[in-house]
């Protein structure tokens, strides 16, 4: 009888001879003539070999679940400086809509026990398969962390919604607009060769054209000019206090104001080792920043109310410099209102609508005006027509619009 058969694996369709042996149709026949394992065999470690990993997976997610549980959860991380998604609440609505299925795998990603080292391991791994993209951010030249906006996500929609209320609120309080480019935009020599970036370029020519030159303040420019300064940190979104410098060179410009002379060489050195937002997406070993700031913005007296409530006289709380979340230095992080009344008495008032970009800036106003207000949307609740017309003196104010060109297209929004 015959027996055709081939290396690792045909089956034969009856008996060969191996070794005084005889090897069964379907085992497998090898070049020394070993009988290797059937395919039932095979088949078989390959489902026990499935069971275990399976088993280990669910060992794994049983433990730490049984770890959340016993952990509560965080409301919020210092590392990240962000509030922490909490567990949703489940409604027939929010079920059938599947709403609740993103929000409760949006919790369990924001409470998963050991969140920061998983960061880490996970931007190491990426390191090693040479990415250059890292959740969200990019891995620059000369230690830049740069946080990564495509294109695609920002709408011609959204642009045209976002602009209209910008537009509303210059025909109606002859504000002046201040949009500041990220730093893709404006350090493109640090980016990854060919990453992919949202022009801010063309927003800010739109808006130039919308609203007007007289109430456009081009720091784009500006900052262009000064790429090769230390204008943004390397491991936080913001721009330093030399890039709000330059800022507010391009606003008093702007306005006709003969700008306060304030000296670079004189700024004083809050921190050595902020490690901002951008390191908490990467978790990356990394040098920490120097914040600077204008000391000279405190040579004259001032009162700093936030939020109706609590009085200062300073710009800048030290308490944050124990913290993660070290930009927080400047105006105490972020409050729905501020007032600063100065003791520069020239009847003059200024009402900024900002974001955190704008924290580091407001100091140097100060030399212009008596008294400045800053509200920031994301946190204030009421109606900003009426909070502005309670606000503004017989003699009118100044409005400043100072966002960063994406909070500024993710962010702005007001109710009349």
């Amino acid at each position: 009888m015959t027996c055709s058969y081939a290396l690792y694996g045909n089956a034969c369709r009856g008996r060969r001879q191996t070794s005084g042996k005889f090897a069964k149709c379907g085992d497998k026949v090898f070049k020394d003539g070993s009988q290797g394992l059937s395919r039932r065999e095979v088949a078989m470690g390959e489902k026990k070999n499935a069971l275990f990993t399976t088993a280990v997976v669910a060992a794994i997610i049983l433990i730490f679940t049984v770890a959340d549980f016993f952990r509560g959860d965080r409301l919020y991380s210092e590392t990240e400086n962000r509030l922490l998604a909490v567990r949703p609440v489940a409604s027939r609505e929010s079920i059938f809509s599947g709403e609740f299925a993103k929000d409760y795998e949006t919790y369990v990603t924001d409470q998963f026990v050991g969140r920061d080292k998983w960061i880490g391991i996970k931007t190491r791994m990426d390191i090693l398969l040479q990415k250059k993209e890292i959740n969200g951010v990019y891995l620059g030249s000369d230690g830049y962390l740069i946080e990564q906006h495509l294109p695609e996500d920002y709408s011609e929609l959204l642009v045209a919604k976002r602009t209209a209320l910008l537009q509303k609120l210059v025909e109606q309080w002859d504000a002046t607009v201040m949009l500041v480019p990220t730093a893709d935009n404006i350090l493109t020599d640090k980016m990854p060769a060919n990453a992919p970036y949202y022009d801010q370029a063309e927003l800010l020519e739109m808006i130039a054209e919308q609203v007007g030159d007289s109430h456009y303040v081009d720091v784009y420019g500006s900052l262009r000019a000064h790429a090769e300064e230390e204008i943004y940190y390397r491991t936080d979104h913001h721009w330093t206090s030399l890039g709000a410098y330059y800022g507010y060179l391009a606003w008093a410009e702007n306005r006709g104001e003969d700008p306060f002379a304030y000296r670079l060489n004189a700024m004083a050195v809050a921190s050595e080792d902020f490690l901002g937002t951008l390191h908490s997406k990467t978790n990356l070993d990394r040098k920490g920043d120097t914040i600077r700031y204008f000391a000279s913005t405190e040579k004259r007296p001032i009162t700093v109310t936030y939020d109706f409530q609590r009085e200062t006289d300073t710009f800048y709380e030290e308490s944050y410099l124990e913290t993660k979340n070290q930009y927080g230095f400047f105006l105490d992080d972020n409050h729905a209102f501020i007032q600063i009344d100065t003791s520069y008495r020239n009847g003059k008032t200024l009402f900024v609508i900002k974001d955190s970009y704008a924290n580091s800036m407001i100091p140097l106003l100060t030399p212009h005006y008596q008294r400045i207000y800053v509200v920031d949307l994301r946190y204030y609740n009421g109606r900003l027509s009426a909070l502005m017309k309670q606000m503004e003196p017989e003699e009118g104010m100044d409005v400043l619009v100072l966002y960063n060109c994406i909070h500024f297209l993710e962010e702005f929004s007001y109710t009349e």
